[in-house]
């Protein structure tokens, strides 16, 4: 994840060569059923979960036993899936999305998001606390971190270049763990800002509440208002903005004094 680069650097009128650690970022080239699918730039870890969770989150399987196979070899990976149809498109992205990733927004297909679980401040202070103990972002600034939780607390944290690119990663990390897994009783917890590739990845998979840090966007709002997400923004210290679904955010007047 981590590699030394050299660099020039300069502090005032102080100049001097350094090395310096800087966050590695891969091509991974995802073919299925020999077509090409889509090139994707991600952190080199865990790539068998991201291609997992990607093609989940994407629509392409519904389910991981719709994977017949999956080989990965250096910077492409190969998959049989059992509906290849579901990857051929025939529109433009119109859904954000960074290193060449994006979804494809149909209102008429947007799902709708069954759960009951609801959140209140400190669990989302909790989840955000977890989240940014990464030691990667603190050797390099060059990484988002994502966590999946549950009830017992984390199910994984995952860094990535792309904060999309780690929330695939922690799908595929508890499809491949749990394959009947249901996220209804989950949420995400993310450093970057929650835009409409992120909603969208959400609501198809179930996942009933996002939490960041940082801002939202838009069209993330809007997906999240068809499908019932909750978006939870700029949770920092006791202050947060809840944008959507505020029924499943339990305030606790009581904590707030």
């Amino acid at each position: 994840m981590i590699k030394e680069c050299k660099c020039l650097r300069l502090d005032g009128a102080c100049a001097e060569d350094a090395t310096c650690q800087v966050v590695e970022e891969t091509p991974l080239s995802i073919f299925i059923n020999g077509r090409h699918f889509v090139t994707a730039m991600i952190s080199p870890l865990m790539k068998k979960e991201f291609v997992i969770g990607h093609l989940f989150a994407e629509r392409i399987v519904s389910l991981p036993q719709e994977i017949e196979s999956l080989e990965i070899d250096g910077d492409v990976a190969r998959v049989i899936v059992n509906h290849p149809m579901r990857a051929i498109a025939s529109r433009r992205p119109i859904v954000s999305g960074c290193g060449g990733i994006a979804s494809f927004l149909d209102e008429a297909r947007l799902p709708e998001i069954q759960s009951d679980l609801r959140i209140g401040r400190l669990q989302a202070q909790e989840a955000m606390r977890s989240i940014s103990l990464s030691e990667v972002h603190i050797a390099t600034g060059g990484v988002h971190s994502v966590g999946l939780f549950g009830e017992m607390g984390p199910i994984c944290i995952i860094e990535d270049i792309g904060r999309h690119n780690a929330l695939d990663k922690a799908i595929g990390y508890a499809l491949i763990r749990k394959q009947d897994q249901s996220f209804s009783q989950t949420f995400v917890a993310c450093t970057g800002r929650v835009s409409s590739d992120m909603a969208l990845k959400c609501s198809v998979a179930g996942i009933p509440i996002i939490v960041s840090r940082g801002a939202t966007t838009s069209l993330a709002i809007s997906i999240a208002e068809m499908t019932g997400l909750c978006i939870v923004g700029f949770l920092r210290g006791k202050r947060l903005s809840v944008y959507t679904c505020l029924e499943r955010f339990e305030i606790d007047w009581n904590d707030l004094q």
